[in-house]
This record gives structure tokens, sequence and C-alpha cells, in this order.
């Protein structure tokens, strides 16, 4: 079996009930040709977590075992690596993908003798697809609605991807090259960009616009499209963090994923907020300990992690008081789909999985409680901010359904009708 092959059937093997965004991006669904439009804003795209291509060099000193390849001659794909789906793959995926992170300096560095880069600044490819076989899409859907109404890839629209592994504060090269695209595709048209962030891409935009003057933003952003974002947190980085979370990848156990997801410095920068939740509220219940987010110290120490702990603080701040971007703002996110809100755990936590959850409202994977916080930001900013809630639409389906690509469209073309709730049952 060929290379797309093999990951075909691994993609097909995904349990169905799976929040992970990879069991919908399977064969992602064609958008209609519409009339072309030309008034066409230029667009950057920020993605999610996990959400664009990266790719490795290698040149290890050791291996975790002998059937890894040692040294590379030319830069392969790490993310997604068809080694991680194998039973020995997955060691040598995850010694190669891992970061190492310094208590002392507070800095993370990459797996010894490994180099990783983002390909493809500035176009979509590693953003629409996030394979070379071009099986797993993601943003491929809403880039083709817009070229079907007159956008041009790589030219009014554009993908911004960046390694996810990171938190802004280690990603600051990130920020200079943003800033540098922005200004490039302003000159070239002629007119203000808008930015479009999907989930973590959200904070990701946030913090840039954060660290921006106003008279910049006043004359380079025309606005900001927030899709799904966990603007509090996101509750399932607790059980990522616990006990793993394979995402319903069969050949991936949740214990030995984990050793990758603990490594992610992103991870507890989207720790639920404890300037946004309750300070009562138990996020991780055992038969001896309830972990609000005021015990995130005891938790880390409990779990073997206290890295974690380090890593949250060096981040808890980068977005966590939710300042107004001071642009223009478009907030769109799911509703009316049960998602977890509290983990509980039995004896042999933090070594297995949960055995139960407390569901809250939100898109199966964040609860709207945190992607309606954007909602604060109304009236503590000059201009305007529109919220559309989405009944019954799942994390992932915000790249995908008809119904959000059309409101972008809208937004991009400058029409102001911005409903605030669309049920997506009713198609």
């Amino acid at each position: 079996m060929g290379s797309a092959g093999r990951l075909l059937a691994v993609l097909l093997l995904l349990h169905p009930s799976t929040g992970f965004w990879i069991m919908n991006v399977v064969f992602p669904p064609n958008s209609r040709v519409q009339e072309p439009s030309n008034n066409t804003s230029p667009l950057i795209i920020v993605p999610g977590n996990l959400g664009n291509r990266l790719e490795a060099k290698i040149d290890k000193p050791t291996l975790v075992h002998w059937m890894c390849f040692k040294k590379s001659d030319h830069w392969f794909p790490l993310w997604i690596d068809l080694n991680m789906f194998m039973p020995v793959g997955v060691d040598c995926w995850i010694d190669n993908i891992r970061l190492v992170y310094n208590k002392t300096t507070r800095r993370s560095s990459n797996s010894p003798g490994v180099q990783v880069r983002v390909p493809g600044f500035g176009e979509t490819y590693t953003i629409e697809f996030l394979d070379y076989n071009k099986l797993a899409g993601y943003f491929h859907s809403m880039v083709q609605h817009l070229v079907n109404v007159g956008y041009v890839r790589n030219e009014t629209v554009r993908g911004a991807p960046y390694d996810w592994r990171l938190a802004p504060n280690e990603n600051q090269e990130y920020f200079i090259k943003l800033q540098e695209l922005v200004e490039e595709m302003y000159n070239q048209y002629q007119k203000p960009v808008y930015l479009l962030g999907h989930s973590m891409g959200g904070h990701y935009v946030l913090y840039f616009l954060n660290n921006q003057p106003q008279a910049w933003k006043d004359t380079y952003i025309r606005g900001f499209i927030s899709l799904g974002a966990p603007w509090g947190g996101a509750v399932k980085v607790l059980r990522v963090m616990t006990s793993g979370e394979n995402d319903g990848i069969p050949m991936l156990s949740n214990i030995k994923i984990r050793e990758e997801q603990r490594m992610m410095t992103t991870n507890p920068w989207m720790l639920p907020s404890e300037d946004a939740w309750p300070k009562d509220h138990v996020f991780i219940s055992t038969p001896s300990v309830n972990y609000t987010n005021q015990d995130y110290k005891r938790l880390f120490t409990d779990i073997d992690f206290e890295d974690g702990w380090n890593m949250w603080k060096d981040t808890k701040n980068l977005t966590g008081a939710l300042h107004p971007p001071g642009v223009e703002v478009w907030c769109m996110y799911g509703v009316g789909l049960p998602t977890p809100v509290t983990h509980i755990y039995d004896e042999d936590f933090p070594n297995a999985d949960p055995v139960d959850f407390v569901y809250g409202d939100g898109d199966d994977t964040v609860d709207s409680f945190s992607m309606s916080l954007c909602k604060r930001w109304e009236g503590k900013q000059e201009k305007p901010v529109h919220v559309t809630e989405y009944r019954g639409l799942a994390h992932l389906d915000m790249v995908f359904h008809e119904k959000v690509l059309n409101q972008i469209q809208q937004i991009l073309e400058g029409k102001s009708d911005t409903p605030r709730e669309v049920d997506v049952r009713l198609d």
C-alpha cells in the first residue's frame, strides 16, 4: 500500500464520535461556485493548534529505537507524518517533534539533533491540506470558496502558519513576519487587511493585535474574524496534559501521546483562565481531590509534570486578560452541543482515561462560556464587535460549513448584516 493509501486507511479507522479535527477533515466538502466579486479585501488566515504542516531535518546523537532514522539529508514531513501511526514509528515521531523545556531560561528548544521549520508562510497550501497527499484537509473548503468568488491563492488570500508547539512568548519572529505580511498586502492592494483566526489561532491574532499601536491597526487592519476561539481557555487541555488524548486514533495510546502533548507550551497557555472561570468550578474530579483553576500548582505536582506549572506561569498573562483587540471584530462560534466541562477520574488517576464527564454547552470541543467571552469587548473599544452563535455546529465544522463560509464572504464584501444566531440544524 502506498503512503496515500496508508494515510487514508488510518484516517478511516478513527472513531466517528471523536471531536478531533482530523476525523472531520477527511474529504473536506467542496465549495459551490458563486458569482465572483470584485471587492476582494485582502485576507490572512491564522490556523489553530495542529493546523499547519511542520517539517524536520535530523542528525541525532542518539536514538530512542534502533529502527528510527538517525540522519536525514532533506527536510521531511513532521506533521502530518505517517510514521506517527505505526507502533514503533510513534516513538521516533515523538522524539522528533518534542520540545525540551529549560526551567532556568524559561525557553524551549527542539529535541537534540532536530531542526524544525514551518513551510509555506504567506501561502495557503500548508493550511489547506496537512499532508502531501491532500487527504487531510483543513482550510481547503474555505480557501476554495473564496477563490470561487474572486480571491486568488497566495495573493489576496494568504496563510500565516506558525510553530504551534510554541506559545507566543517564544514565537516573536513569527509576529515580525506577520506584521510584514500585513503591510505588504496593504501596500499591494491599497486596502486594509482582514485577519481570520480559528480556535487557538484566534489567541495568536489577539496577541498580535494587542502588541500593535492603535495607529498601526487603524491603518492596516480592516477587521478580525474569530472562529471558535477558546477565549477563556479550553477544558479539554486539562485532560490532554493529565492523562493524554489520542482523539480517537486507535494506534496511539493516550499515555504514549501524552509524552508529546506535555512538551508543547501552547497547552499550558490554553488552560482555563483564572480571570474568566468561577474559582469554584471543578475541572478535574478524583476520589481524593477536586481541582479548580486555583489548584494548578498542586495538579501539576500530582500528575508529575512540574514543568507544566512553569510553562503556565510563563504564558498565563499573554492573552488571559482578554484586552480588546482595537479593531472591528466578528466573533463566531458553535453552541448547542454537549461539551465536557469536568473530567471525572477514578483511583487510577492520572494514568488512565476519565471514567465520566460533566457536560455543558459548547461546540463538542470548547464550551460556549469560554467562546462567548468576546462579548466582553462590546462597549470597551471604539470599533464594533459582532457576535454570531451557530447552533448545532461542531468546532472544526466552523471552517467547512456553507453558512459560515457565506457569512465570511459577506463580511469581506463589506455587507453589514450580522445575525446573532444561525441554526445549522435547519439545513
